[in-house]
């Protein structure tokens, strides 16, 4: 017999990894889809080993690094709204998920169906990030250094100083995907766009060093079309475009080298 295919609402996850998320207690009765996730076109599948010891270094150290830029620049350039098209724009799936309450990640799809070829956690709280979305336009500026003989894909720098809304609030990371992340993207492959929440089961608790747990509640995600604009080698910039096509974006976000 068929089994039917899995929804938002249908799949319990247990254990999500970003940075602050809680983990839980394994459970039997959970079951996880198989990922069915496609690989990027020209994705470069023999530096999966080096990147990734690089972003774990990085992710174990970030809390620690001293402000890279002491202001907010905004790259200048990109291309102008028509249609609820950017001009010079290359269309993408963006994904902003997490707990409320925990930092935010930010998730790059060539389309819903294919795997991450960009995954950014933010020392943003979800909530506080979909808070201001639902208020107001939002513009996260992620910085980092220009190096001599730069060789490095703007996107692949492993971390940046973040600015929302020109307000310094903390860093932004590259990581790997983990395999929580792909059952996410994997529960969200039939949706193109849209916002919800991913219910976890009873247990999935924060356990403290003074005993007992806290729950976390259900993982909010907000999935939308984003244009991608390539300004230069140091500036690229993502708009989150509305389905509507009355105004600009609700969200940008700029990943510029100064």
């Amino acid at each position: 017999m068929a089994t039917p295919p899995l929804t938002p609402r249908m799949l319990t996850p247990t254990t999500m990894s970003p940075l602050g998320s809680p983990k839980s207690k394994k459970s039997t009765a959970t079951v996880r889809p198989e990922i069915t996730l496609e690989q990027p076109s020209g994705k470069n599948k023999t530096t999966g080993s080096k990147s990734t010891k690089l972003f774990r270094r990085v992710r174990s150290v970030f809390r620690s690094l001293p402000i890279m830029s002491p202001m907010c620049k905004f790259p200048v350039g990109g291309g102008r709204l028509h249609e609820n098209h950017v001009h010079g724009g290359t269309r993408v799936t963006g994904t902003l998920f997490g707990y409320r309450k925990t930092r935010v990640n930010l998730a790059v799809q060539e389309n819903p169906r294919s795997l991450p070829i960009l995954l950014l956690e933010l020392a943003i709280p979800t909530g506080k990030l979909l808070q201001d979305l639902g208020v107001g336009l939002v513009r996260i500026a992620l910085e980092c250094e220009k190096k001599p003989s730069e060789k490095t894909k703007i996107i692949d720098e492993p971390i940046w100083a973040l600015y929302c809304n020109g307000k310094k609030s903390g860093y932004g990371v590259k990581r790997q995907p983990t395999e929580e992340d792909l059952v996410v993207m994997q529960m969200l492959h039939a949706v193109s766009m849209g916002a919800g929440v991913l219910p976890v089961s009873s247990g999935a608790t924060e356990q403290s060093g003074g005993g007992g747990g806290q729950q976390e509640g259900d993982l909010t995600y907000m999935r939308a079309h984003f244009e991608r604009v390539i300004g230069s080698r140091d500036s690229e910039t993502y708009y989150m475009m509305n389905p509507d096509g009355n105004s600009g974006p609700e969200l940008s976000i700029f990943f510029v080298r100064v």
